[in-house]
């Protein structure tokens, strides 16, 4: 545990070939439903086929919403991190993974194919922090009157 919190302490230089990251158990009551990873930058690797995103679900808690839930969260984790697009791959056979990306709005940039595999690419935008939305249209308004 105290080595996945070092991960996410900027403070501290990342190790070598990594990158910082917040690491999350994904629990409902007092059953750990699986784990999720915000990596708050990327390498050449991350870029290719990890993403800023990882995520696992137990078997018997799939097709449940959890995935889609826990990235939707990661996402606002990103968002406050400063992140303004954030890269999530899923393997090209794994259409659930695809579905819970595309559910929280992402855009498939591309496949490749690599010696990571064949990965799905794709990019969100996290959603705007409460209140961005209103600050945004009271900007426009002024604008134009």
């Amino acid at each position: 545990m105290a080595r996945l919190r070092e991960q996410g302490d900027t403070t501290v230089p990342a190790a070598p070939g990594r990158v910082h990251a917040t690491y999350l158990w994904i629990v409902d009551g007092g059953t750990c439903l699986g784990a999720a990873e915000l990596r708050h930058s990327l390498n050449d690797f991350l870029h290719e086929a990890g993403g800023h995103v990882g995520y696992s679900v137990r078997p018997s808690a799939r097709r449940r919403g959890v995935a889609t839930r826990a990235l939707g969260q990661l996402l606002l984790r990103a968002r406050d991190l400063g992140l303004d697009r954030v890269l999530v791959t899923c393997d090209e056979d794994n259409p659930g993974s695809a579905r819970t990306i595309e559910r929280n709005g992402g855009v498939l940039e591309d496949v490749r194919t690599s010696a990571y595999g064949t990965k799905r690419r794709y990019w969100i935008t996290p959603p705007p922090a409460p209140g961005a939305r209103d600050r945004a249209a009271e900007e426009a308004g002024e604008r134009a009157g």
